[in-house]
C-alpha cells in the first residue's frame, strides 16, 4: 500500500487531471488524498469579495461528493485566493504543501504541469517542487505533472515553457466511468462542448491519450522526478 497526494490549485482539477488514475490507485489498495490550494470561484466577480461564502461552500461540498465517488481518502482545503496565487508569497504556499507532506508522508505526488496557462497552476507546480526538495529525509519518491483541460492546451506561449508533452500514460479504461461520475458533481464548473472543460472534452482527451499508448482510454503525465533508493 502506497500513500498518494494530489496537490491541485482548484476544485475539479483533482478530477480533470488525475481522476481516473486516482480510482486506479484506490482499486489497487493505495490511500489517496487531495489538497486543494485555492478556494475556487472568487475570481469570477470583479472583486474577490463579490463572491459569497455560500458559493464557495457549495463548491467545496461538490468536491467532497466527487471525492467519495472517485475514492479519495480525504480532501484538504487551503483557501488561497482564486486565480490570484501570484499575489501570495510563494513561501506561504510552499509551507502549506510542506505541512501536508509532513502529515501524510506520501511516496507519490501528482500536481499541475508548470507550463499551464493558469497562474495558480504554475504557482502550485513551483510550490510542490520547492516543498519536495530531494533531501535525505524527503519521503516523496515520484512527482508527476498532469494536464488540466482549459489550461494546459490553451498556453500558446512556448517561449517560456514547452507544450505539455507526456511521457507517462496510465490506462483508465476500467475507471473512466468513475471519473465521469465524479466530474458530474461539479455543476458550476462543467461547460458545454466545444469548451474543453466539458464531459465531451474529457471523453475526447481520454481517448486521444489512450490512442497514443495503445489503450482505449488513458490519462497522461510528465514525469518530473523519480528517485530509486537502496533497500
Amino acid at each position: 500500500m502506497r500513500t498518494v497526494l494530489v496537490v491541485a490549485a482548484h476544485p475539479d482539477d483533482e478530477i480533470l487531471g488525475v481522476g481516473g488514475t486516482v480510482a486506479r490507485h484506490v482499486a489497487h489498495g493505495d490511500q489517496v488524498y487531495a489538497m486543494i490550494l485555492g478556494e475556487g470561484q472568487t475570481s469570477r466577480g470583479e472583486h474577490r469579495e463579490d463572491t459569497s461564502l455560500d458559493v464557495v461552500e457549495a463548491l467545496h461540498k461538490n468536491t467532497l461528493e466527487s471525492a467519495k465517488k472517485i475514492g479519495y481518502q480525504d480532501v484538504f482545503f487551503a483557501y488561497f485566493p482564486d486565480n490570484r496565487f501570484d499575489s501570495v508569497d510563494l513561501l506561504d504556499i510552499v509551507k502549506t504543501v510542506e505541512q501536508m507532506i509532513h502529515k501524510l508522508q506520501p511516496q507519490i505526488i501528482y500536481t499541475h504541469y508548470s507550463g499551464d496557462l493558469n497562474i495558480d497552476h504554475q504557482c502550485t507546480a513551483r510550490a510542490v517542487l520547492t516543498a519536495t526538495r530531494p533531501m535525505a529525509d524527503c519521503c516523496v519518491e515520484e512527482i508527476l505533472g498532469f494536464e488540466t483541460l482549459s489550461s494546459s492546451e490553451w498556453n500558446f506561449d512556448y517561449s517560456v515553457q514547452p507544450a505539455f508533452c507526456p511521457n507517462v500514460f496510465v490506462d483508465i479504461t476500467d475507471y473512466y466511468e468513475k471519473k465521469e461520475q465524479a466530474m458530474n458533481c461539479y455543476v458550476s464548473e462543467l461547460c458545454t462542448f466545444p469548451h474543453p472543460r466539458s464531459l465531451t472534452g474529457m471523453d475526447v482527451l481520454s481517448r486521444t491519450r489512450g490512442m497514443a499508448a495503445g489503450m482505449e482510454r488513458a490519462e497522461a503525465f510528465v514525469l518530473i522526478r523519480r528517485i530509486v533508493r537502496n533497500d
